[in-house]
């Protein structure tokens, strides 16, 4: 338990479901809430289901918005517009969220606001941000997703009409200079990976002693650790949104090596487009030999997914963190992935291969060579990357590890408070 139960103000989107932003979302604030910290969540939303053991929880307390924003309308007839003006809604009632943030702290104060997800939000009152720490939890930035879109506009102008590109690119270079002011107010910066931390640091010139490098968390019992042999044809499964920066082009080529090199694997490309990229007509070029693609998979889908599977391949060449890559390991799959993906920094080397981002060869290579170890210690392989998920990405380990880090980061700004005053807070918090 920690020395100091917390009052938290937290901002983010609405926690739910088993996997993605909203997955990681009910596990931290279950994990945290479970250590006894006190959270006020606010939500732009007008109202949503919450998972139930959330809504049961006595530390979580749920605040909800104005927004009414709903799919299949004339505001979100396509995938574009929807993107546009979802972002536009949440920005619009959050900033009507911020008059109730001020009133529940004036009731009782807050010890930190913790603003999960995004770098920018309007719902924070400037009188809050002044004092009391802020703390910023990001999944991706914009000025990364804006790099990779600008590297690879052939590939999205041959998959999308130039239309598209350019309101995407217009409004990733605004959310990217209002991200760049947003994130100097962060008196803590909570990165889900050193890569990640490493392009904030550079991007928007963040002081790294400022910064935290906590990995994801992902419920490891949702998995079951396949011990089944490789089968005649190995299963290689390239998970995950089919869209920009995700190296899907690479994919497509490593299939081809592959084949060539006459390799016994079939690839199996399993997702669907973004909101904004949506590049599944490169997969029009995967050789059928040895690859398929198999569609969007929904979260409940994707532990049989995994089971069925004897490696995954992460191709991306900007991925802050990679769900799909803990995920694997939680299942028994040993993966092969770029340097650019934070979930494998500290994973051990004998059931990850990483590659350099773009590195086709090396790719094929890794995989099979991961096969060949795979056939010869099948079941030890399996069990030390389930072994390497719930060391690395338990939810038990990953909200004891933030929870430590605001404990000293609220202790610390109680010691500054303390020496302004002249005198120290240290005596009171010992007695």
């Amino acid at each position: 338990m920690p020395k100091k139960a917390l009052r938290i103000a937290w901002l983010g989107p609405v926690p739910g479901g088993d996997t993605g932003v909203t997955g990681v979302n009910a596990e931290l604030l279950h994990g945290l809430a479970a250590l006894g910290h006190r959270i006020d969540c606010f939500f732009p939303s007008a109202g949503h289901p919450v998972p139930a053991q959330l809504a049961e929880d006595e530390n979580l307390e749920f605040i909800w918005g104005t927004s009414r924003w709903q799919w299949n309308r004339w505001y979100s007839h396509s995938k574009t517009a929807a993107f546009a003006t979802g972002m536009l809604s949440r920005s619009v009632a959050s900033l009507r969220l911020r008059r109730e943030i001020a009133r529940r702290h004036r009731r009782e104060a807050y010890d930190l606001v913790y603003q999960f997800s995004t770098i920018e939000t309007p719902a924070l009152p400037s009188s809050i941000r002044r004092s009391v720490p802020l703390v910023i939890h990001p999944e991706t930035h914009s000025a990364g997703e804006l790099r990779l879109l600008i590297a690879e506009r052939r590939l999205s102008l041959h998959c999308q009409p130039p239309h598209i590109f350019a309101l995407v690119t217009l409004i990733m270079a605004f959310r990217a200079l209002v991200q760049r002011m947003s994130i100097r107010h962060a008196r803590l910066l909570v990165c889900i990976s050193s890569v990640f931390r490493d392009h904030l640091v550079r991007d928007y010139r963040f002081p790294v002693e400022a910064t935290i490098v906590i990995p994801n968390p992902v419920r490891i019992d949702r998995f079951t650790a396949s011990d089944r042999q490789i089968g005649e044809t190995p299963i290689v499964l390239a998970l995950g949104r089919v869209s920009s920066r995700k190296g899907i082009e690479d994919v497509v080529a490593v299939a081809r090596r592959l084949l060539e090199r006459d390799v016994d694997a079939r690839i199996r490309v399993v997702g669907g487009p973004s909101l904004w990229s949506d590049y599944t007509k490169l997969l029009e070029g995967l050789p059928p030999e040895n690859a398929e693609y198999a569609g969007s998979a929904s979260s409940s889908e994707i532990p049989d997914l995994l089971l069925n599977s004897d490696l995954l391949l992460q191709a991306s060449k900007y991925e802050p963190f990679a769900l799909t890559v803990a995920e694997a390991l939680a299942a028994g799959v040993p993966v092969v992935a770029t340097s650019e993906v934070g979930a494998i920094e500290a994973v051990d080397r004998s059931v990850v291969s990483e590659v350099a981002p773009g590195d086709v060869d090396g790719m094929a290579s890794a995989i099979a060579a991961l096969l060949e170890e795979l056939r010869a210690h099948p079941a030890e392989m399996r069990s030390k990357a389930r072994s390497e998920a719930g060391r690395l990405f338990a939810p038990d380990v990953v909200c004891q590890q933030i929870s430590a880090a605001l404990e000293q980061l609220v202790g610390g700004v109680e010691d500054d408070l303390a020496l302004a005053l002249g005198g120290s807070a240290a005596p009171a918090r010992e007695a």
